[in-house]
């Protein structure tokens, strides 16, 4: 990179010697690093620099790094943060992540670990970089292409951060096969683009193909692709999905509605990595990996012989599921407040503030759409708003929710029932998982693979 396009990191630690050999070694990477040993110094630092890299010590002399971290963060938020610290506990890491964090390392660690950390940022700032001088110019393209390609991560829910944390450990393992399952509008394709930036993979195609919407007659040209002349219509040749993805990403959206008859072509293709074009007979070799998506109870279509186990098990070396909104309601301010903003820059509507009556009544509703209902009603909320206040009359909802006591919003969750009718059923049988299937009136396979998903144990350790 050249001097101009460097990442600008911040070196924010009271160790002297740690922040100048640090320094030595990002001198030899090619980033542009700055030394802070008090938070004095490394304000000063940030009010005359655009640093893209914050790596902060959680303990510094007279201030807690966690309190940086959350007024960098309001002052800086496009700007990354790696946490830090000689005294490493779950609690401190789950507060960081909370406040912004992108990371955490425990000292001592190796140089490759903060190279690696800095990596999974690096895609992601200079894309920033180029996004902001495209608006500039006052480019309509910039815009779209943040959207598509959007790493923000917001929320605070233990559940969404937990899986934020498996899409970390998928994309160290650029290999394998990951399988996403939430309600519609949960932010599956987001999960997915994560995991693919994240990775090594990320320099190359991300394509998202949605599993149903190909025609029969187009299925095998679309994938494979095809050679000019084996079909009519066929004036040049073209590649296939599998080919255009060489190491990339191929993202199978809506991968339960899967026609039938493509499912034994794509689970080859994914064993042996290698296609033929249509009307060619010259083999091809591609490398890359699959991410899958889903709505649907994926074991019933197996179970209605609609979807192939053995293409779920290869599809299905990872699972991520992504709770409902509903189920995780701490994450609803922080998503609104994102979107308020983001909206409010979009339609040039500045100093937009949110009544606390806004947040009341959404917290109780049920959100049937996910978050990707709350952000199309934010953004109708903003275009329709007169004022600098939004109020509830602007989020037109009715609170759905049954109680605030747990007990009764549990007698109705499935998630919930579906795992006690399990329980129930292998203690009736005295945990043998045949009879268990049988009296469920599912098969043993469907019945081990729904124990698997929601960490159901054999008591006893009798496995039968």
């Amino acid at each position: 990179m050249g001097g101009k396009d460097k990442i600008k990191i911040l070196i924010l630690d009271d160790e002297k010697q740690f922040t100048e050999e640090l320094s030595g070694f990002f001198l030899d990477s090619d980033f542009e690093s700055f030394e802070a040993n008090t938070a004095a110094e490394g304000k000063k630092i940030l009010n005359n620099n655009e640093i893209d890299l914050l790596i902060l010590d959680v303990r510094l002399p007279g201030v807690n790094g966690l309190d940086i971290l959350k007024e960098v963060k309001i002052q800086y938020p496009y700007m990354e943060v790696i946490i830090i610290s000689a005294h490493g506990d779950m609690d401190t890491v789950i507060k960081a992540m909370r406040l912004g964090a992108f990371d955490y390392l425990r000292k001592p660690f190796r140089y490759i670990d903060i190279q690696i950390a800095i990596e999974r940022t690096q895609k992601y700032l200079q894309m920033q970089r180029r996004l902001k001088q495209m608006e500039e110019k006052n480019s309509l393209i910039s815009k779209t292409l943040e959207e598509k390609i959007d790493r923000q991560f917001i929320g605070v829910s233990p559940q969404i951060l937990e899986v934020f944390e498996q899409a970390v450990t998928a994309a160290n393992y650029p290999d394998a096969n990951v399988l996403i399952t939430g309600d519609s509008g949960t932010g599956k394709e987001n999960i997915a683009r994560i995991i693919h930036y994240s990775s090594i993979r990320k320099d190359h195609i991300f394509c998202a193909v949605n599993s149903s919407a190909i025609t029969e007659t187009l299925l095998e040209s679309e994938f494979f692709g095809h050679k000019k002349g084996s079909f009519t219509g066929a004036i040049t040749d073209k590649m296939g999905f599998f080919e255009l993805c060489n190491q990339g990403t191929l993202f199978f959206d809506e991968i339960a509605d899967m026609p039938f008859n493509l499912q034994a072509k794509i689970l080859r293709v994914t064993e042996e990595k290698v296609i033929t074009r249509v009307g060619d007979t010259n083999q091809i070799r591609t490398d890359f990996r699959i991410i899958s998506a889903t709505n649907h109870d994926i074991d019933k279509r197996v179970d209605e012989k609609k979807f192939r186990l053995d293409l779920l098990h290869r599809l299905n070396t990872l699972h991520i599921h992504i709770p409902a909104l509903r189920e995780r309601a701490e994450d609803i301010k922080p998503l609104l407040i994102h979107f308020v903003d983001f909206y409010a820059k979009k339609f040039n509507k500045p100093n937009l503030n949110i009544s606390r009556e806004v947040f009341d009544t959404l917290l109780k509703y049920d959100f049937p759409g996910n978050v990707r209902e709350l952000r199309n009603m934010t953004e109708r909320a903003i275009i329709l708003c007169k004022g600098n206040l939004l109020g509830i009359n602007d989020f037109p909802v009715k609170p759905q929710k049954i109680s605030s006591s747990g007990e009764h919003a549990d007698s109705v969750n499935l998630k919930i029932h579906e795992i006690k009718i399990i329980q129930k059923a292998l203690q009736s049988c005295k945990y043998n998982q045949k009879a268990a299937a049988d009296m469920l009136g599912i098969t043993r396979d469907a019945l081990i693979r729904k124990m698997k998903k929601y960490d159901i144990s054999v008591s006893r350790g009798e496995e039968q």
